[in-house]
């Protein structure tokens, strides 16, 4: 029982304003929401906040490109980021916005602090500058030849295929990514934060406790070579708030950014009574403070973010939680594969609560990278949830509902087992609390088996069958249900909809320190099946969506980009479409291609680029729905022969079943070439 109630205020890294929400992306917030959910449930004063990360240049440019101003390109994009967390079941307190009033007011705040306590250097540099375009590039808008291993493509400030550092200006014929210009030089005053006068604050804070070990030990190589200067300035144009006093300087997203957690809460004080921001953000709160976020932004939020806050006459974080990754299937997420997955396409095919199940199983308090493995992800939850969890309530609530009118038996019997079922929860409220979510579902479970192995044991179903035994279905299957209750609560902060509709089956609001009020003697509501499986279909669905709006982007890219006129490389179908990730022999040969003879191709009604085509596969007859009819008559097809991948799972389509996949070259249009066998092959043949 939560003795003392905790004032608690939690932060998670600002999504961009410039894209979708990803997995990537989720493992952050709904590795926040089970934390802050738990945290609530225990009884303390937990308020969630986070915004949308609403500035700089890719923002202004993307804006421009769809032909919409940036502030109807950001707001766009927050209402669709709001739709994704509200979806994924990830309560934020308040969701808002770096382009907002409050930001503004706290970031000039904040640096004139800087400015007056002397930590404010003002000089100039010379950067790339796109004269078509008129403006200053960052590194990363500017794309050309490696001058080390002359790979082309590379950012302007580092190479991918060779690792070599460079400057802009230093790359082989580099140009602008926005107008395919030459860069040239050119000067402007920028303004720095003063981050090596902080280096003994750093060293101290860094060891504090507040960071992870991985963390601390990190930035200690960081804190041994010397801290430099920040910039935190960019010329105009640029999205976002002008630095005071300094008409056409504005501030660097880097700066205004973590100020989106502060205006975020602010902006929720102003709105809610009781809630005040000095007592979380004063230097002399008493409040807890915890920031999620992902290693590849530790840096800033360990350093540059702790140094502002304290030269300003603000508190520092209690504990800065960082994590690693998302890969999937062990590898880095892929458009081509299918597997950069955003988080609306997995929630049309998907149950949130799959994926919050599964992240927590996984999670700890390290910053290791976490992989979604496809098959294990199938396996774990309809293993673990569904075939342990939910099976307690589903094999026993039948019963009571049936044989006794939902009423649970009075007599209180197995206390030692329930005892220690409710004795676990500290220990699984520890886990909890120290960010190891995966040994508090290892313990779950490990609870949920002993459930099962009872019920297993004393199998109601054929106790059922005598009226003598009846009553000891009655006390068996209640004790079931008081099992149930208790693992439903400890899962409560990781399947929040779950455990609603375990709540209104149990007539019970499960809480932490309720766990101990058993239901025996209590009447249960009509039992609604609480979670389903999952089908390997729904994962091939959602990563053949994820392939096709790949495609769809790449398209709109390519579109958006300058004109290959203006490009000096000249492109080639490997740099168009670069060669998958390697594979061995026995992955290829899984993939079973044979000759097909087109016995008949036809047009499909409504469908503006698919063909229906009839293959002879040599003793077997299959039909193929193919998007080359851009390219190809029908006519001119009948009668040839082509190479098809005969062991493709068949796909459910609109106008009907296709059962296998037609091979085609080429980008797509007129474009499109049918692979075709010498003379000779015979239809059925397997191609290797």
């Amino acid at each position: 029982m939560a003795q003392t109630q905790r004032k608690i205020l939690v932060t998670s890294a600002l999504p961009y304003a410039n894209g979708s929400i990803h997995l990537g992306h989720m493992l952050e917030h709904i590795q926040t929401d089970i934390w802050v959910r738990f945290q609530k449930m225990r009884g303390h004063l937990c308020t969630a906040v986070c915004a949308d990360d609403a500035h700089g240049t890719a923002i202004m440019i993307k804006a421009a490109q769809l032909g919409i101003t940036s502030e109807e390109l950001i707001e766009g994009v927050r209402q669709e980021h709001m739709a994704d967390f509200n979806d994924f079941l990830i309560g934020y307190d308040n969701y808002h916005t770096t382009h907002s009033d409050e930001n503004r007011e706290i970031s000039s705040h904040i640096y004139k602090q800087l400015r007056d306590n002397g930590k404010i250097a003002v000089r100039s540099i010379v950067q790339a500058y796109d004269p078509e375009k008129e403006m200053f590039l960052a590194d990363r808008f500017i794309k050309g030849t490696c001058p080390k291993c002359k790979a082309e493509d590379q950012y302007g400030d580092n190479c991918e295929v060779c690792s070599a550092t460079y400057t802009p200006m230093e790359m082989i014929n580099p140009v602008s990514v926005y107008s395919g210009a030459t860069p040239v030089e050119k000067e402007s005053e920028h303004y720095f934060f003063k981050l090596p006068d902080f280096q003994d604050f750093l060293t101290t804070w860094t060891r504090s406790g507040t960071l992870q070990e991985q963390v601390a030990n990190k930035l200690s190589e960081w804190l041994d070579s010397g801290l430099k200067e920040w910039d935190i300035s960019r010329d105009a144009p640029y999205f976002g708030f002008e630095i005071p006093d300094a008409p056409g300087k504005y501030f660097y997203v880097w700066l205004d950014a973590p100020i989106g957690y502060m205006a975020s809460f602010q902006n929720l004080c102003d709105r809610t009574e009781g809630l005040n921001f000095d007592d979380y953000w004063a230097q002399d709160s008493d409040a807890e403070l915890y920031h999620f976020i992902g290693k590849d932004i530790i840096n800033f939020h360990a350093l540059f973010w702790p140094a502002m806050l304290d030269c300003a006459g603000y508190r520092t974080p209690t504990k800065v939680n960082a994590h690693g990754y998302v890969t999937v299937d062990n590898k880095k997420m892929s458009k081509s594969r299918g597997t950069f997955i955003k988080a609306r396409t997995y929630l049309n095919h998907l149950d949130p609560q799959y994926l919050r199940y599964y992240f927590a199983a996984k999670l700890n308090a390290s910053i290791d990278d976490i992989d979604l493995n496809l098959q294990d992800f199938i396996q774990r939850v309809n293993s673990d949830v569904v075939g342990k969890v939910v099976n307690i309530a589903s094999r026993t609530a039948s019963f009571i509902g049936k044989k006794f009118d939902g009423q649970l038996a009075s007599e209180i019997s197995e206390p030692e087992m329930i005892q220690s079922f409710i004795d676990a929860g500290e220990t699984i409220a520890q886990h909890y609390e120290s960010r190891e979510y995966g040994k508090a579902i290892r313990e779950i479970m490990r609870l949920a088996d002993v459930a099962n192995t009872y019920i297993a044991d004393q199998a109601p179903w054929v106790l059922a069958k005598d009226e003598a035994t009846l009553p000891k279905v009655q006390e068996v299957c209640t004790v079931a249900l008081n099992l149930f209750s208790i693992l439903a609560t400890y899962l409560k902060p990781v399947m929040p909809n779950m455990i609603a509709d375990a709540e209104a089956f149990l007539g019970k609001e499960l809480t932490w320190d309720n766990r101990s009020e058993l239901l025996f003697g209590n009447k249960v509501n009509a039992f609604k099946p609480l979670m389903g499986r999952i089908d390997q279909k729904q994962i091939d669905a959602m990563i053949e969506e994820g392939k096709a709006e790949a495609l769809i982007e790449a398209a709109a890219k390519e579109a958006a980009e300058p004109s290959d006129q203006t490009v000096p490389q000249e492109a080639t179908e490997l740099s168009k479409e670069p060669i998958e990730a390697e594979i061995n022999f026995d992955d290829f040969a899984k993939v079973d291609l044979r000759i097909a003879l087109i016995t008949k191709a036809e047009h499909v009604e409504k469908a503006n680029k698919l063909l229906k085509l009839t293959l002879d596969i040599g003793g077997e007859t299959r039909t193929v729905f193919s998007g080359i009819k851009s390219a190809y008559k029908p006519e001119d097809l009948e009668g040839k022969y082509t190479v098809m991948v005969a062991n493709l799972a068949p796909r459910k389509m609109k106008f009907g079943l296709s059962e296998g996949m037609v091979l085609a070259a080429g980008p797509g249009g007129e474009d499109i070439y049918l692979l075709e066998p010498h003379s000779g092959a015979k239809p059925g043949q397997r191609v290797m």
